[in-house]
């Protein structure tokens, strides 16, 4: 078998990849579904945000009469750890071309006591029933070529900030956004990267969910360093993805009294705008 097929017989497929298997619920009873939240998509020992946000998600998926997620809020209420949860959702309303649910995410403290991690209120319907017009005036980010840009691997020492999911995702981050990795941040609160899922599986809607959050944060090309735990996340798919690599450009204009929004794109290899979004984040000043 010739070098390049045999590299694609090896790739994930989307219903076939680690992703699907991590984000993957299992229904106990009507609405009510649980997870083994994998530690595999930590940041530090927090467990990422846009993982979180598919695996809800996929439960919405299941309660839900329509397939895809077109907008999904999210809000972050405690942090939440790698090990058991239960998904509890609730159909809001059903109807011809959009249906909307609630779900939230609980798990046990160390005190036994359940509490709710992330609440997320979202509407779905059926990308492949949208009309083909397109009206635009947002432009694809400016990315040098992949093999011009860096990744984790590329470093002397792992990415400050970074932990597990690194080894699960493609970054290949435009170099003119770190210089935050040299002790020289811009000051420009902007992130621009290629992406992708470490095993080649192709982005579907769900994916997406994970992609507008799973960058740098901005605030490193501020001159923070730390963590920078999200308060509040919605994001909006636009369209099924083709597919090949992500180009994903993230910018903060506002940083103020502790917080900042990040505002994401993010352009299939069609250079179409498949996913936007915004979220409220906290930094650590000083």
């Amino acid at each position: 078998m010739p070098e390049a097929a045999s590299a694609q017989a090896g790739r994930a497929t989307i219903g076939d990849s680690e992703f699907d298997r991590d984000t993957a619920v299992t229904p106990r009873e009507p609405g009510v579904y649980d997870i083994d939240l994998s530690a595999g998509w930590t940041i530090i020992n927090a467990v990422n945000g846009g993982y979180l946000l598919a695996v809800l998600g996929r439960a919405l998926a299941d309660a839900l009469p329509h397939p895809d997620p077109f907008t999904v809020s999210a809000h972050y209420l405690t942090a939440s750890r790698p090990g058991p949860a239960v998904v509890r959702t609730d159909v809001v309303r059903a109807g011809r071309t959009l249906s909307t649910g609630q779900a939230s995410l609980f798990q046990y403290d160390d005190a036994g006591r359940e509490v709710e991690r992330i609440r997320v209120l979202a509407s779905y319907g059926d990308l492949d029933a949208l009309p083909d017009d397109v009206r635009t005036s947002a432009k694809p980010p400016e990315i040098p070529p992949m093999e011009q840009c860096f990744g984790p691997q590329d470093g002397p020492a792992p990415v400050p900030g970074s932990s597990a999911i690194s080894d699960r995702l493609m970054l290949k981050l435009d170099p003119s956004t770190l210089g935050w990795a040299l002790g020289s941040p811009s000051g420009k609160g902007e992130m621009r990267s290629w992406f992708g899922l470490a095993d080649g599986r192709d982005a579907d809607p769900f994916s997406l969910l994970l992609a507008v959050d799973a960058l740098p944060p901005t605030a490193f090309e501020l001159g923070l360093a730390g963590w920078v735990p999200t308060v509040e996340l919605t994001v909006h798919v636009r369209c099924r993805p083709a597919p090949g690599p992500l180009r994903v450009s993230v910018v903060t204009r506002n940083l103020a009294h502790g917080f900042l929004e990040e505002d994401a794109e993010v352009w299939d290899s069609a250079d179409r705008l498949v996913a936007q979004s915004r979220q409220l984040a906290r930094v650590r000043l000083g």
